[in-house]
């Protein structure tokens, strides 16, 4: 009697549990199951190839092949057959391997011999470890239980690799988590951190990947799931009426816990012989696979919510937890695939630095890790599935560079930088309390920007003299809820106390484009950096914008005030704003509040727009301040979410240097005070050029101001403004290469 397909896999499962009992070596356990699995599978040939880096496979052990081709033959990601399933990750089937598109014969491994050819992918959630193989000489196709089987195999496989039953000799058979790797992301925030890994979200380890009980495997899975069902609706229960955007996860996940078609794959894998915990997370591999190759964001945003859900359901069934009994270090860099603004916060400023999968540079993280200064790098892909816990780990946040577990040569180097940047500030700390004065002896006004009451200690420490930009949308994008003004008006007292009798700028609530609170529906636009956002959100629901004017009115209590609108495009705008205000002074003063004892009302210069505005807008303003990350990306009309385009613009273009001095000439002539908002004010070399252009008053992160300042007072900023000149005479695209080489000039 033919035995079923279920039966062979489960037989064959024992005899790899069998296998990875034993205490062979890891050359010797790879050979002996290549032959198992041939033999198993009736096939002529069985081959396992590993990745030995990032891009090369290489044929670790195989029954039927020649034997001397072993860790001889390798191939690049994409070439040949066996190169093109890592690279897709999904099986190739096909019954005359040399006529299949991309097949390229190895001479040195015999398998001209053999027609027939069924590849597929060893990974573990989404990450690719390397090809199980198969082959015979009869040319056939594979049938779909036979492809099934070989995945549940290739699965164990992969668990097995990331246990360490393979390590042995050679890059390919070395120690998982071991090596140096280097990653190259994205710089969301600038700065340098050396420390150790704590991951955000622990790793669930799959111990026992086969089981010998599919029936006792099955209850588990099923009780699990079902207690999974139950805490995703008692967590619907608790969702706030108003929270539509967290009601739309959790039903997202309820949909899934309750699809049956989830459910049935997992319970076939476990027919198969595979343990509860393995088929879930074989389950949840393929989802990441499938992320890869999605390219609707509203899908991979549901292929992200069966991740999570498959988490969620491992925890369950290993009784691990997020809370794995390990101790924080004291120099944690936090690695996570993303966070959300409310749980960076949790951490504060116990973190070196952070490194996400995901995110972006206008992400909620990106802006609570600025505004706690905390290095940030986006996009190291993977990271999270090769960190563990305690790993130590370079951070550099200038070029968007992770080293994880360096060299000792590489963390070397960067223990010097490291010096070098204290010792630097050192140097900085001497002029604190001296004024940002040029050698022609120009002042230029250094304000810090803030975001949060944990900013203001840097006030009186940085130098600076006092904060040309506090971020009011922090406070609404931590929260669960709009808050209260009473809540609000507290704080921004608090803001103003820490702040000493120092000014402090206070831009109104700054939401929409890549700032979506969790409790405001998602506007479905197609580029919403230039869509319903910022003052026109304020002026079209004018509700919380008038909360937060009283807030803040009250919060002056005789205080002087400074208020500043952003986004505005155009004058009415402005005026509009600028009337809600003077209503709220009026009814506030009515109630018998304490009015403050000055008040100053400014815009932000985010478009090109504003700079064309009538007089009258300059005239009315008492104040404006360039918010150059906008105005930047809106003037190169290259967003600055888009890694391919954001750097392709200089601030020091000269195009962009003719308009901010064509901004500078419009307030000169009706003595408006402008300032620049932004990184690029923090970046000594742009700030000199801002200068000589004629700004004199420049806001940007605390550890910025000290570089800045130690530059702009030694040079002359009307030499500075001469090489501009000349440089823009030239037809220069750019003054950045003039004025540097200027500035090595003067020493």
């Amino acid at each position: 009697m033919t035995k079923t397909p279920e039966t062979e896999s489960r037989k064959l499962l024992s005899r790899l549990q069998a296998v990875m009992a034993e205490a062979d070596a890891g050359q010797e356990r790879l050979d002996r199951i290549t032959h198992l699995i041939a033999d198993s599978m009736g096939t002529e040939v069985c081959s396992i190839y590993l990745l030995r880096d990032a891009e090369t496979l290489e044929l670790c052990a195989t029954e039927g092949l020649a034997a001397e081709a072993v860790h001889v033959t390798r191939m690049r990601l994409g070439e040949g057959l066996v190169g093109r399933v890592a690279r897709k990750a999904r099986p190739i089937n096909t019954p005359n391997a040399p006529d299949e598109r991309g097949f390229r014969y190895m001479p040195e491994t015999g398998e001209e011999r053999f027609s027939s050819f069924l590849g597929v992918p060893i990974q573990r959630l989404g990450e690719r470890l390397g090809v199980l193989v198969v082959q015979s000489r009869d040319a056939r196709i594979f049938s779909e239980d036979e492809v099934y089987a070989l995945e549940v195999v290739a699965m164990v496989l992969a668990e097995m690799t990331e246990l360490g039953a393979f390590v042995g000799e050679g890059a390919a058979l070395s120690a998982r988590h071991t090596s140096q790797v280097m990653f190259k992301g994205s710089c969301a925030q600038e700065g340098a951190a050396m420390g150790h890994v704590w991951l955000h979200e622990p790793r669930v380890v799959v111990s026992k990947p086969v089981a010998d009980d599919p029936d006792a495997e099955r209850t588990r899975l099923v009780e699990a799931v079902d207690q999974l069902r139950t805490d995703i609706d008692q967590m619907l229960t608790r969702a706030p009426t108003g929270d539509a955007e967290q009601r739309e996860v959790m039903e997202s996940y309820r949909m899934f816990a309750r699809s049956r078609g989830w459910l049935r794959r997992m319970e076939e894998d476990i027919a198969l012989g595979l343990s509860a915990e393995a088929a879930v997370e074989k389950e949840q591999s393929s989802a990441r696979a499938r992320m890869e190759t999605v390219p609707d964001a509203y899908l991979r945003d549901r292929l992200h919510d069966l991740d999570d859900l498959s988490n969620r359901l491992l925890r369950l069934l290993t009784g691990q937890g997020k809370d794995t009994g390990a101790e924080l270090p004291a120099d944690p860099v936090l690695v996570a695939r993303n966070i959300g603004p409310a749980e960076l916060l949790d951490y504060g400023r116990s973190l070196k630095g952070v490194v996400l999968e995901e995110g972006s540079v206008g992400s909620h993280a990106a802006i609570v890790a600025r505004a706690l200064a905390i290095p940030l790098v986006i996009h190291a892909k993977r990271i999270s599935t090769e960190a563990l816990n305690g790993d130590p780990v370079l951070v550099d946040g200038d070029q968007g560079i992770v080293h994880l577990r360096p060299e000792d040569t590489v963390a070397s180097a960067f223990r010097d930088k490291l010096a070098m940047q204290a010792e630097a500030q050192e140097r900085y700390a001497s002029i604190r309390d001296k004024p940002a004065e040029s050698k022609c002896g120009t002042v230029v006004s250094l304000q810090m920007n803030a975001g949060l009451m944990a900013d203001l200690p840097s006030l009186p420490t940085s130098g600076a003299e006092g904060v040309g930009l506090f971020r009011t949308e922090l406070q609404f994008l931590t929260r669960a809820r709009v808050p209260r003004r009473g809540e609000l008006a507290n704080l921004y007292a608090r803001v103003m106390d820490a702040a000493g009798g120092k000014r402090v700028v206070f831009r109104t609530l700054d939401i929409g484009s890549d700032k979506v609170l969790p409790y405001m529906k998602p506007q479905d636009e197609p580029n919403p950096a230039l869509g319903w956002r910022a003052i026109r959100v304020g002026l079209d629901k004018p509700g919380v914008m008038r909360m937060q004017l009283q807030a803040l009115i009250r919060a002056a209590n005789g205080r002087p005030l400074s208020v500043m609108f952003p986004f505005i495009a155009q004058f009415d705008e402005f005026t509009q704003a600028r009337d809600h205000l003077m209503r709220e002074i009026d009814r506030e003063g009515k109630l018998g509040h304490t009015l403050p004892e000055s008040l100053e009302v400014g815009a932000m210069l985010e478009t090109p727009s504003l700079a064309f505005a009538p007089r009258q807008f300059f005239e009315m303003a008492d104040f404006i301040s360039i918010g150059g990350n906008d105005l930047k990306q809106f003037f190169f009309a290259a967003d600055r979410e888009n890694e391919r385009v954001r750097r392709r613009y200089d601030t020091l273009n000269v195009s962009f240097l003719t308009f901010l001095e064509q901004v500078v000439h419009r307030c000169g002539d009706t003595d408006t005070p402008l300032s620049f908002c932004g990184e690029d004010a923090g970046r000594p070399v742009d700030a000199v050029c801002f200068a000589a252009m004629g700004l004199r008053s420049l806001s940007m992160r605390p550890a910025s101001i000290g570089p800045v300042k130690s530059l702009l007072r030694r040079v002359d900023l009307q030499e500075a403004r001469a090489v501009i000149t000349e440089a823009r005479a030239s037809g220069a695209q750019s003054v950045r290469g003039a004025v540097m080489d200027w500035l090595k000039s003067q020493g």
